[in-house]
């Protein structure tokens, strides 16, 4: 694995697990709409993308003229 993708998985449980606290500590219901629900649509997305390596918004901008490539450039690209 990557460490591209174990980041995407850290940063999705760290996302997921501020919105599970923010909703426990801070009085937050996930049953009413706010902007945690946004926060934990982008923490599962991260956390799946670093399974799947698939990533919707990669895809978009890919679409949009986007170059494709890793954050370390071209070097990660060979190695793939």
């Amino acid at each position: 694995m990557t460490t591209e993708r174990v980041i995407r998985i850290i940063a999705g449980t760290f996302i997921m697990l501020s919105v599970f606290l923010s909703s426990v500590f801070n009085g937050s219901a996930l049953k009413e709409p706010t902007w945690l629900w946004f926060s934990l649509f982008v923490g599962a997305n991260l956390f799946q993308s670093g399974f799947s390596r698939w990533c919707l918004m990669e895809k978009m901008l890919i679409t949009l003229g986007v170059k494709p490539g890793g954050a370390c450039g071209t070097a990660c690209e060979s190695n793939g």
